[in-house]
């Protein structure tokens, strides 16, 4: 590589197949994990997302300082964003009490408001653009938002929308499959449908994690939470190293901005 192409590759990872296999196992984890720390534990909401920013906020730290891109920081930063997501997302719909339709409108109020200040503020909001701090920044505040969205729709469509937990990871599956129609078959915008995937996996994620470890008697397997979050870490683990991991390019100025 060349250093004119040094300058151009992002600190993100090229979108491909493997990165949504990814993604989804990402979620999964975020789920168990945070419910692990916060439910099995009993460490409650609020402390369980005290306990999750503080790696979070080091991890986004280290992402915007590296030079290059690190498949492994990466994918632990979303890990700790769709964790701390879920913690956030439980404590904001339950021990505030605005329910699981109030915090999905108020989540989805935030991702559009982090999205509209981005493109404002940048021009753009694709993720080819994310090779600078400013663009980076923005990229990890609207990811957390909409992991923590993800979570509070996820409960919203097996609780309150009456469809259970593999009911809503089928309505979730279905939409990500409407959304890779469109991406295949239409010249429907590349940055919505990316946005709208990357928003869609986490609420697909959270309610397989539930699933997988909530109750019998709630419609769950009754896994233990802490099993399923190693198995599922040792998983993303392997793939990552399985699976090609290479930076998405920036299309523009080979010159990032500051």
């Amino acid at each position: 590589m060349t250093p004119a192409q040094r300058d151009i590759v992002t600190k993100v990872p090229a979108v491909t197949l493997g990165f949504w296999i990814i993604k989804i196992l990402a979620t999964t984890l975020g789920e168990t994990g945070g419910d692990t720390v916060s439910m099995t534990w009993e460490m409650g909401y609020l402390i369980s997302t005290a306990i999750f920013i503080v790696p979070l906020a080091i991890l986004v730290a280290c992402q915007i300082g590296a030079k290059r891109f690190h498949p492994l920081l990466y994918w632990a930063t979303i890990i700790a964003s769709t964790t701390a997501g879920t913690t956030m997302a439980d404590f904001a719909t339950r021990s505030l009490g605005i329910g699981y339709t109030g915090g999905s409108a108020l989540l989805l109020a935030c991702v559009l408001a982090s999205l509209a200040l981005w493109h404002a503020v940048l021009g753009s909001v694709s993720v080819d653009t994310v090779s600078a701090p400013r663009a980076e920044g923005f990229y990890w505040l609207t990811i957390t938002f909409s992991q923590t969205l993800g979570t509070a729709l996820g409960d919203w469509a097996a609780d309150d929308g009456g469809l259970g937990y593999l009911g809503g990871a089928a309505l979730f599956g279905c939409a990500l499959a409407v959304l890779a129609a469109l991406y295949f078959w239409t010249r429907a915008s590349r940055v919505a449908l990316f946005w709208a995937a990357f928003i869609l996996t986490r609420p697909l994620g959270a309610t397989v994690g539930d699933f997988l470890d909530k109750p019998l008697a709630k419609g769950g397997l009754d896994f233990s939470r802490p099993l399923a979050s190693a198995v599922l870490a040792v998983a993303i683990l392997i793939l990552i190293f399985v699976i090609p991991q290479r930076p998405g390019t920036h299309p523009g100025s080979p010159s990032p901005e500051a």
